[in-house]
């Protein structure tokens, strides 16, 4: 207990809270898709509906992302990763693939200054407009006398800091006035100094001169040279940044305050709203750059966007797999789409709505009509000024995809939650087969019968949804994104175990088709989850199975909480390497592994009327031989009774020359990837 010496009021914090619990959650999809705007081939985590505008931008009709991730966060969702996609070409002529629009800013030389761009590829950065205005908010005056060679004695030197590009003023004989630019090297605020020589040895900065050419006799003014930069988007105030500087020693140097969106896609936080645009800056390193030549609050707008829809491929949303030795450039051409989520952690489930595109071009509206006056007014009022809704751009559109390259690509993604093991695939049917009720479910069946898979799930028909972009239109959507708000929900009310199926979806209006119920009775056991009405029950998923043939695999819970139990197993287990491989070892072993599969059971994951019917663990010298010991294996068989359907699935975690390996098998004992 603190022992207080001195009388007085202390506060003591008391958390009553129990330490936390390490979190594994298995509620966070990956969305691949098309966006307005936004980092392409980067996994950015979004946690509310606003993020995602924020950062991709709003709903078009090039893509059905922001559809997929509005119905997620509405439907439950929590989080989820976003990667936007779009054809790229890393050549230096680039006149297909996706460009930021740009401008460029001389200085008072002529010389390039500074290349504003927006912030990420795309055609909305045509939209923009910057102004700049230089400003002298750091200002000093300086006496007769107060001017040398090395430094300045002024009157304030509030404003200025190392790295400061003034401009120093002074009347001559005539008149007239002479200007001399220098870069603040050091501020003495006791003596009012401003040294554009430090008077240091070896501490000043590269542009350190002497002043030359000044009166001794005359007064001066100090002025700071930095620059405002405000931010338009269709006439419209976007953003304000104040006090740039052209000198990369600044605190506040341009480039550095609106620097490139870098996210590291290990970074489980989540990302600051990006800057509208990017400033990059021409001037040769340790040369003293030259004031911008500038119109004060001209706004010059930003050019030559292209979205890279029009040559936009399926293999921009499967990447290439890259190997350890190459560079960082090549790893990030080749880091593409799918292939950027395999070093994010978090993500447990996967989807790819816009390779089923069916592209439209975005509403151009007409002008708003005038109001009707009021006959009850004694005048006639003005004629009001017609109001016109801004017409939305030309924008580029993505091809369609035939089935071939849709089936590559939802193979992919199958491929990865199989190889990675510690996710699952939501795949949507195409289009075509969505709407013709002509062709019955015999395009569904064949679509079906393309894969055979425990880590992923097939959800048919597509659902209609308001269009935001529109007045009262609807458009048809895939049906993924509700979907996985639905998983998400489940997830954090029950647990993975939980089927995600049998509640109301919402932000919907309608189906792209109905099923009958002799059609589910068809559909479901071929492992086709059905979207159905339900009458006053509403529009709710409609089933939860897998695509594997395997019966032990047939449903999506089972195979969901087996990977849930692998990523735990993987994570509680890593403690064990480099223990000392004897008894106590392995009864602490199996004891943290019983602990949290009897959490698992009091939660109603496992089945069976007692712990011993939900689950085993043996972790001993049977299954541990001296022999095995000596190599350095440990290996614990553990046996679960899934809470559906009730049959046990084993998970064997092994020890083998001092790294963590952990395989599933069934109860038969046959093999599972």
């Amino acid at each position: 207990m603190t022992q207080y010496l001195r009388p007085g009021a202390y506060t003591e914090r008391v958390d009553n809270a129990g330490p936390r619990r390490l979190l594994l959650r298995s509620d966070i999809p990956a969305f691949v898709g098309i966006a307005e705007q936004g980092p392409l081939d980067t996994p950015v985590p979004v946690e509310s509906f606003r993020q995602f505008q924020a950062c991709f931008g709003g709903f078009t009709g090039a893509g059905y992302l922001a559809y997929s991730v509005r119905a997620f966060f509405d439907n439950g969702g929590r989080r989820c990763r976003v990667v936007r996609v779009a054809s790229r070409d890393f050549s230096e002529d680039n006149e297909v693939g996706a460009a930021a629009a740009m401008a460029s800013v001389v200085d008072a030389g002529s010389n390039p200054g500074w290349t504003i761009s927006a912030f990420s590829e795309g055609s909305w950065g045509d939209e923009l407009q910057v102004a700049l205005l230089e400003e002298g908010l750091a200002q000093a005056s300086v006496d007769a006398g107060g001017l040398q060679s090395r430094f300045a004695a002024v009157s304030a030197t509030a404003g200025f800091a190392r790295g400061s590009l003034v401009r120093i003023s002074q009347e001559d004989s005539l008149g007239g006035l002479r200007d001399f630019l220098r870069v603040v090297s050091h501020v003495d605020e006791v003596q009012r100094r401003l040294y554009w020589v430090h008077p240091e040895p070896g501490q000043g900065l590269p542009y350190d001169a002497p002043l030359q050419g000044y009166d001794l006799q005359r007064p001066a003014r100090v002025v700071d040279i930095a620059y405002r930069v405000d931010v338009y988007r269709q006439e419209r105030l976007l953003a304000m940044y104040s006090g740039l500087s052209l000198i990369p020693e600044h605190p506040k140097y341009a480039p550095q305050v609106l620097s490139p969106y870098r996210l590291d896609p290990a970074d489980d936080a989540p990302p600051r709203a990006p800057a509208p645009i990017v400033i990059e800056a021409h001037a040769a390193g340790g040369v003293m750059p030259q004031p911008l030549r500038v119109v004060p609050l001209e706004r010059i707008p930003l050019a030559g966007g292209r979205d890279g829809l029009a040559a936009l491929s399926h293999r921009d949303f499967i990447g290439e797999a890259y190997a350890v030795g190459d560079s960082d450039e090549a790893r990030r051409q080749r880091e593409r789409g799918l292939a950027s989520l395999e070093r994010v952690a978090e993500i447990t489930l996967v989807c790819v709505p816009d390779i089923v595109i069916r592209p439209e071009p975005d509403p151009v509206y007409l002008p708003e009509p005038t109001p009707p006056r009021d006959p009850c007014q004694p005048c006639p009022p003005h004629e009001p000024v017609r109001q016109f809704v801004a017409p939305t751009r030309e924008r580029e559109l993505p091809p369609v995809f035939t089935d071939e390259q849709v089936f590559q690509v939802q193979a992919a993604m199958v491929a990865q939650c199989e190889s990675r093991g510690d996710r699952f695939a939501v795949l949507d049917s195409p289009y075509h087969i969505a709407e013709n009720a002509s062709a019955g479910i015999a395009e569904i069946r064949a679509w079906r019968n393309r894969f055979d898979s425990s880590y992923a799930a097939l959800y048919y028909p597509w659902v209609k949804v308001l269009d935001p972009r529109g007045q009262g239109e609807v458009r048809a959507v895939p049906p993924s994104g509700h979907v996985l708000g639905q998983y998400a929900l489940f997830d954090n009310e029950t647990g993975v175990h939980r089927a995600p199926a049998n509640r109301p979806l919402h932000w919907l209006q309608d189906l792209s088709l109905h099923s009958t119920y002799g059609q589910q009775e068809l559909l479901n056991p071929l492992a086709v989850n059905l979207l159905r009405s339900e009458g006053p029950r509403g529009i709710r998923v409609m089933g939860a199975r897998t695509l594997s043939s395997d019966p032990d695999w047939r449903y999506v819970n089972v195979r969901r909480l087996m990977i849930m139990l692998r990523r735990t197993l993987d994570i509680i287990s890593q403690w064990v390497v480099f223990e000392p491989n004897h008894a106590l070892t392995r009864n602490k072993f199996q004891v943290a592994i019983s602990s949290y599969l009897s959490a698992l059971w009091t939660r109603g994951a496992l089945a069976g009327a007692t712990q011993q019917a939900a689950f085993f663990v043996k972790c001993d010298e049977e299954n541990n031989p001296a022999a095995q010991r000596d190599n350095g294996w440990l290996l614990a068989q553990i046996g679960v009774a899934p809470s559906k359907p009730f049959e046990f699935v084993v998970v064997r975690v092994g020890l083998q020359e001092n790294e963590m390996t952990v395989s599933e098998v069934t109860a038969d004992g046959a093999g599972q990837p």
